[in-house]
Order: C-alpha cells, then structure tokens, then sequence
C-alpha cells in the first residue's frame, strides 16, 4: 500500500465513553476511518503509523442520524465507518504523543 493510501485510511480517533472503557478493558482503540477502508487496509496503516502489532480489527458502518434543522427542514448527517482495533499485550497508541 502507498504511503497516500495510508494517510487517507484513517480520519482519526473515534473518543466516546464506550471508546475509553474498551481501551481500558480490551487494549482496544477506535479510529474512524475512510468508507471504503478494508480490514486488511486499516491493519497496515496503524502498524506502519503508530508501530505496534494489531491482533484484531474490527469494522463497523455507522448510518447518520436525521436531524430537524431551525426551520422545520429534516437533514441527514453523513455516514462514517468506526474501526476497533486491539493492539498487542503490553503496547498502546498515546495520542497525546502525538501532538
């Protein structure tokens, strides 16, 4: 895979309450990551990014919601894919490094 194809794969960290309590629990972290990301895609980018060892991924489609604009108007929010990722026993992805 290319280096561009690596940056593009993943849009970032996914933080949410149920994402602190698998990374605590599971060694798990959560990305979103682009739609047309396979699993063996997002693998390589965080191996080759973050250089840790991924013992699993899993994907996930997210739909988006419906919302009800000011002026009565329903507008849907876009859809994005959530990507778990379980890093090797003894390594993590700091993202305060990072910055």
């Amino acid at each position: 895979m290319n280096q561009q194809r690596l940056y593009s794969v993943i849009v970032g960290p996914h933080v949410s309450e149920k994402a602190a309590l698998m990374a605590e629990a599971n060694n798990q972290v959560a990305f979103r990551v682009a739609l047309d990301a396979t699993k063996q895609e997002i693998r390589e980018a965080v191996e080759t990014l973050f250089k840790v060892s991924v013992e699993e991924v899993q994907v996930l489609n997210v739909k988006g919601k419906t919302k009800r604009t000011a002026r009565g108007k329903l507008r849907k929010k876009s859809n994005w894919k959530k990507a778990y990722v379980k890093v090797a026993e003894g390594q993590e992805i700091d993202f305060a490094e990072l910055a």
